[in-house]
């Protein structure tokens, strides 16, 4: 195929998932990367091509020039797959530049910034009439008041920009359980600038966070969909999914396809859930713009998301398909999983029976694959390298 495929970010298995999902079906991939440090997605077998950038955040204006650069130099427009929030970010600021010569399914500047960005989702989402938890802003009139009577405790401090909040943090919120707390939660945020606003905590364990993962043509017509629920995610309670098993939940196609294409989205998106325990409405919680952590779930269960993107990018899409069964196939990233599994023991909200249990189901592995084995090798080896440094350093 002379269009390649350019995969932003490979120091994650998201990358890697999607250079196989892409090279597996003979398409030329081209991991970016602004260095070699813990790079194991480039390590793949399906790795055409390799190349480092300057830093996206740190020299973005050389980024943008590096990336169209190499576009330049290519027979065909390649075809870009940012695989990370931050690099998302930075092309969507620059889209008017990037889509003269990349292939990218967003032609609307600024819509996936809109929809990752918490304060401008809960908009959308209000008006197009789908349900979001309870919010209150720093700024709001009675505040106090507020948090006690509507919000009331534990409660969540969350970041507007997400990818920044985690960056500086190394976590995706704060979780309050008092005044005092909330006050302390609210001048870290505000001595790293960065806004945020506090919102009620939808009742339910982590097994109530569903996701609707969807791919919209360039009409903004859904052609490709499924349902996951998670069951696990680290850290426990507010983290990103290490075991999650696809499961078939009509509800949210409701919901999901009707806010999507409302709001003309283009390309793949994956709306996170929170099903209320008591009432058993599903709350949108945020959405990930760019291909998911499990993506390789997806694609063992028929939706390869990343080919799904670059066929329909160069004018050769395939048939629509959505999976409306439970295959109870289930995602696992065993390295994360064993930690968050020896906390959620820990703390009583799973029983180690359950967990037992929970493994006998056919897996898609986040980065083990006996076909690809360098990948898993390669993160290991640096896992390994961190932890008899660190003790060394010790």
């Amino acid at each position: 195929m002379k269009h390649k495929a350019v995969v932003l970010g490979n120091n994650y298995y998201i990358g890697l998932s999607a250079i196989r999902s892409l090279g597996k079906e003979g398409v030329h991939t081209v991991a970016v990367d602004y260095s070699e440090e813990d790079r194991y997605g480039a390590e793949s077998k399906y790795c055409s091509e390799k190349i480092i950038v300057p830093h996206y955040k740190e020299e973005t204006e050389r980024f943008i020039y590096a990336l169209i650069d190499f576009a330049k130099k290519q027979d065909a427009q390649p075809v870009l797959i940012p695989c990370h929030d931050t690099y998302l970010e930075v092309i969507d600021a620059h889209l008017d530049q990037i889509k003269e010569y990349y292939l990218i399914p967003q032609t609307e500047q600024g819509l996936a910034t809109k929809v990752m960005n918490k304060d401008t989702l809960h908009q959308l989402a209000v008006e197009h009439g789908v349900r979001v938890p309870e919010t209150v802003r720093i700024n709001d009139a009675n505040f106090k008041e507020r948090i006690e009577n509507e919000i009331k405790f534990p409660c969540l401090v969350k970041p507007f920009d997400s990818p920044t909040f985690v960056r500086t943090f190394r976590k995706k919120i704060f979780k309050v359980y008092n005044m005092t707390e909330l006050e302390e939660a609210l001048e870290k945020a505000k001595s790293a600038e960065l806004e945020v606003f506090v919102q009620r905590i939808i009742p339910g364990f982590d097994d109530h966070m569903y996701t609707f993962d969807a791919y919209l043509d360039q009409n903004s017509n859904i052609t490709h969909w499924t349902t996951c629920q998670k069951l696990r995610q680290y850290p426990i309670n507010f983290g990103a999914s290490v075991y999650t098993i696809q499961k078939y939940t009509p509800e949210l196609y409701e919901i999901g396809s009707k806010f999507l294409e409302g709001i003309n989205y283009k390309g793949f998106a994956e709306i996170e859930f929170k099903k209320d325990e008591e009432s058993g409405e599903y709350y949108l919680i945020e959405i990930n713009a760019r291909i998911t952590n499990f993506n390789h779930l997806l694609y063992k269960v028929g939706l390869n998301f990343p080919y799904i993107t670059y066929r329909e990018m160069i004018g050769d899409p395939l048939e629509p398909k959505s999976v409306t069964e439970t295959t109870n196939r289930a995602f696992w990233y065993g390295y994360e999983d064993f930690l968050a599994v020896k906390d959620y023991i820990k703390t009583g909200q799973l029983k180690s029976t359950e967990v037992v249990k929970s493994f006998f189901r056919p897996k898609a592995y986040a980065i083990w694959s006996i076909q690809d084995p360098k990948p898993a090798l390669a993160f290991m080896k640096t896992r390994v390298g961190k932890l008899f440094g660190g003790r060394r350093k010790g």
